[in-house]
């Protein structure tokens, strides 16, 4: 529900930001506002986690959502531009609160071994919810106008908060004060270093998949400003029935990639060298989409495009659920702070590019680079599992890239 809300806040808040503001200027700095509010959410969401518990912290991010969008839908008809900052604001960084503190708080609430079903079922939701926000979102505008389209909004907000509330999940596991794996053998065995360990004490791999994850990020800000361009051109009677039927194809995807890893009955032996298949196929995927492809090659590439995102949304989110309680909002409050520049910074480069060159190629580039990226990912986990060290110590079992290793190493 309260992702439906989002969507169909997505399409309604940025044309009641053109009205207010009244240049295109104004509705991209409200949007770098609204994203500069996720990032600094995403860096702070696990100092927050560590002071408080996550049911809290999406209960509290749905109240200040839907706060935030019931005063915009009373004023809608006269809201000044700083109130409408302070919504896009409030949005921003509840939103990203919320998302960090659910996708870490899932293996507390289903357990460790069910936690790749309930992200299929959570990518399964989403993606109906981006459709049916996306579609309904012309409707509920020009019914009820814009504070038709906020209320709903702040309903879904205070449906889940409801929800939350009444169902209480358990959201934090046990070993939140635990330390951490491995600093045992670590301290047994001083002086010995592991080539494969990265920064802050987490292990390089699951950085390295952060880093493409924020890659992906900034490559797919480029299909998603192009998408519109593209649909003008192609049919410029009905460019909305060319989007929605191409996003539709998509959800279709996903789907199909939640149903795929369900029977493959592995959810928790796929690792980093899935998910860097994943993006890679993902990437080649929607630059086909812009090649000029019949109606029906575009539905079939739409589709394997959405089925390579499930894939790797699924893959890269129960991986890192893999990791200590203790550790998993630190990783998804970088996660998003990695997505969230990511997709910022490629929504204004390519908004930029596309001024000058065709989508296809801006695209290709954008896309480009995150094939690049995932081939690097390849190559430095294909290094981590030949590295001789990694049979003698435990670090392997714990955040191998392997199945059926000792402690699942997540998917």
């Amino acid at each position: 529900m309260s992702g439906y809300g989002n969507y169909l806040n997505l399409i309604a808040l940025s044309l009641f930001s053109f009205q207010v503001t009244g240049s295109a200027f104004g509705v991209g700095a409200l949007m770098a506002l609204r994203l500069f509010a996720g990032f600094l959410a995403g860096l702070g969401s696990a100092a927050l986690a560590a002071r408080t518990t996550r049911l809290r912290i999406m209960v509290g991010a749905d109240i200040g959502q839907g706060v935030a969008m019931t005063v915009l839908a009373l004023c809608a008809d006269r809201a000044p531009v700083w109130l409408l900052g302070c919504a896009v604001v409030v949005t921003g960084a509840g939103n990203v609160c919320f998302t960090v503190a659910l996708r870490s708080a899932v293996p507390a609430m289903v357990g460790p071994e069910a936690r790749t079903r309930a992200n299929g079922l959570l990518v399964t939701g989403r993606s109906i919810a981006t459709v049916l926000g996306f579609a309904s979102a012309a409707p509920v505008i020009a019914f009820g106008g814009y504070g038709a389209a906020f209320a709903l909004n702040a309903a879904s907000f205070a449906v889940c908060a409801v929800a939350l509330l009444a169902l209480r999940p358990r959201t934090d596991g046990e070993d939140r004060g635990a330390e951490e794996p491995g600093r045992e053998e670590s301290a047994g065995r001083p002086g010995r270093r592991r080539p494969w360990r990265g920064a802050a004490g987490l292990p390089g791999l699951l950085l390295g998949m952060i880093l493409l994850r924020g890659v992906d990020a900034l490559a797919s800000s480029s299909h998603n400003v192009a998408l519109p361009v593209v649909a003008h051109a192609a049919e410029p009677s009905a460019p909305a029935l060319f989007m929605t039927r191409f996003w539709v194809a998509w959800a279709v995807g996903t789907i199909a990639a939640h149903l795929v890893l369900k029977r493959a009955g592995k959810g928790t032996g796929w690792g980093e060298r899935a998910f860097a298949w994943g993006t890679l196929a993902m990437s080649v995927c929607f630059v086909a989409a812009f090649t000029g492809l019949p109606a029906a090659g575009l539905v079939a590439v739409a589709a394997c495009a959405g089925f390579a995102d499930g894939w790797t949304e699924i893959v890269y989110t129960s991986r890192l659920q893999a990791a200590p309680d203790r550790q998993r909002s630190r990783l998804f409050g970088m996660s998003a702070t990695a997505e969230t520049a990511g997709f910022a910074v490629g929504t204004v480069l390519a908004a930029a590019a596309l001024e000058a060159l065709p989508a296809l190629s801006v695209v290709g580039v954008f896309h480009g680079t995150a094939v690049l990226a995932a081939l690097l990912l390849l190559a430095f986990a294909a290094t981590a599992a030949r590295s001789p060290s990694r049979t003698h110590g435990s670090e392997g079992d714990t955040h191998g890239t392997r199945p059926g290793t000792g402690t699942p190493p997540g998917a």
